[in-house]
């Protein structure tokens, strides 16, 4: 790889993960939660009541760091963990009627700025964009990574 392209790609992630960290910053500072919790509920959501497992897969992060995580919602009163009745070593996560409340009010993850230049484009340009983010990851070796509790490159206040 030439010099010149090597420092142009780093300049570009390092930018990406600029605004991924301000932008994380406004989500908490507007939610009070951190973007991997929002995911979280956003996974409880979604699934409906849902194990361990299949928020970890859902959300790309660890199982411990989805118990840690879980813990921190249901301390702030918005998730309910219960065991299965069939099977007492599976436990399956669910919304409080606040989850419910704060998960249908949550900000977009991404910059509006963003979700509207990206929804301008056309149905192939999306997918190719993607694609090749997706192929950074992989070229990183991203792939092979927890999405990292905390996706914040500075302190957490608070």
């Amino acid at each position: 790889m030439q010099a010149m392209q090597a420092s142009q790609v780093v300049k570009a992630i390092r930018k990406i993960v600029r605004a991924i960290d301000l932008r994380s910053r406004e989500v908490s500072r507007l939610t009070g939660l951190t973007i991997p919790q929002i995911v979280v509920l956003q996974g409880i959501r979604d699934l409906g009541e849902v194990t361990t497992k299949a928020l970890s897969d859902n959300a790309d992060l660890s199982s411990a760091t989805v118990v840690t995580i879980l813990d921190k919602l249901e301390e702030k009163g918005l998730v309910e963990r219960y065991r299965s009745v069939s099977d007492r070593r599976i436990v399956h996560a669910k919304l409080t009627k606040s989850g419910k409340e704060v998960a249908s009010n949550l900000p977009g993850l991404l910059h509006e700025e963003f979700v509207r230049k990206f929804d301008d484009l056309n149905a192939e340009d999306r997918t190719h964009l993607v694609s090749s983010i997706e192929q950074i990851a992989e070229m990183m070796n991203a792939h092979k990574l927890d999405a990292a509790p905390i996706l914040m490159t500075g302190k957490l206040s608070g």
